[in-house]
C-alpha cells in the first residue's frame, strides 16, 4: 500500500494538489470501501485502484481550478448534482473539510453507499445527502438558488446539465461541469439553455490527467450565474433530458 500511496501523491503533485496525512488516510478509506461495495453493486465501471485514484479522486479535485480566484474564498455551500458514488463531492469534502456540501443522487443503492462512506469518513454532521431528482429539488425553496457552487460529472449533455444545475446556484455563484476531451459541439448546442437559465459562459479550462496509458484530456466548463432562473425551470421530471432547451 505504501507504494500505491507514493504513486497517488506523485499523480496529485502533477495536478498541483498537495495532500497531507488525514486527507491521504481518508482517500484510501474511500478507495477500499468503494472497491468493496463495487463487488456487490454497480457503483462505478472503474475497478482498478490506480484508475480510481486518478480518474475519480484527482479528477474530482480538478474542478477547484475552475473556481475564479476572486470568489474562491467566498465558496461555502456546494451541491454535487448526480453524485453517483460521490464524485466530485466527497473528494472535495476530504480536500476542503470546511465546505458545506450537499450530494444529490436519485439511485437508492448509490445513496446507501454515500451515507455509509460519509459515516466512515466522519462526515455525518457536515455532509448532506439527499435522494431525488434535480428537477424536483431545483424547485424546492430550501435548495433553489442557495449554493455558491454547483458541480457535476454526469454524462448528460451540457444543455440538460444546465437545467439540472443552474437553478441551485445563487446569483454571483458558478456552475462547473466536468467534461471529456471534445466539448465544442456541446457548447454551441447549450448556449441558449445557459442564457435562458440565468447563466453566462465564463471559460473552458482544459487539463490533463496522468495515467499509465498516457495523458487523459479533460475540460471544465465554468458558467457564471448572472440572473435568476425563471420560475418555469427546471421543468418536470424527465423533460429536460427528453426535450433540452435549444
Amino acid at each position: 500500500m505504501d507504494g500505491l500511496v507514493s504513486w497517488f501523491l506523485n499523480r496529485a503533485k502533477e495536478a498541483d494538489l498537495e495532500l497531507v496525512g488525514e486527507q491521504i488516510e481518508k482517500f484510501f478509506v474511500f478507495l477500499r470501501e468503494l472497491i468493496e461495495w463495487n463487488r456487490k453493486f454497480n457503483l462505478t465501471a472503474i475497478n482498478d485502484e490506480k484508475e480510481i485514484l486518478v480518474k475519480h479522486f484527482i479528477d474530482s479535485l480538478s474542478c477547484l481550478s475552475g473556481v475564479p480566484s476572486k470568489i474562491y474564498q467566498k465558496i461555502r455551500k456546494v451541491i454535487d448534482v448526480g453524485s453517483g458514488a460521490g464524485f466530485p463531492g466527497i473528494p472535495l469534502k476530504i480536500y476542503q473539510p470546511a465546505l458545506d456540501i450537499t450530494l444529490l443522487e436519485a439511485t437508492r443503492k448509490k445513496v446507501e453507499f454515500l451515507r455509509h462512506i460519509s459515516s466512515r469518513l466522519g462526515f455525518d454532521a457536515t455532509l448532506e445527502i439527499i435522494q431525488g431528482r434535480a428537477e424536483e429539488y431545483g424547485r424546492n425553496r430550501k435548495y433553489r438558488e442557495n449554493y455558491d457552487l454547483a458541480v457535476s460529472r454526469a454524462v448528460s449533455n451540457l444543455a440538460v446539465l444546465a437545467e439540472y444545475c443552474l437553478p441551485f446556484v445563487k446569483i454571483g455563484g458558478i456552475f462547473i461541469s466536468q467534461k471529456g476531451r471534445e466539448i465544442s459541439g456541446e457548447l454551441g448546442k447549450a448556449s441558449k439553455a445557459i442564457q435562458v437559465l440565468g447563466g453566462r459562459l465564463n471559460e473552458v479550462i482544459s487539463y490533463k490527467l496522468s495515467l499509465r496509458e498516457g495523458d487523459l484530456e479533460r475540460n471544465l466548463v465554468v458558467i457564471d450565474k448572472v440572473n435568476r432562473t425563471p420560475e418555469d425551470y427546471p421543468r418536470r421530471t424527465g423533460l429536460p433530458a427528453k426535450r433540452p432547451i435549444t
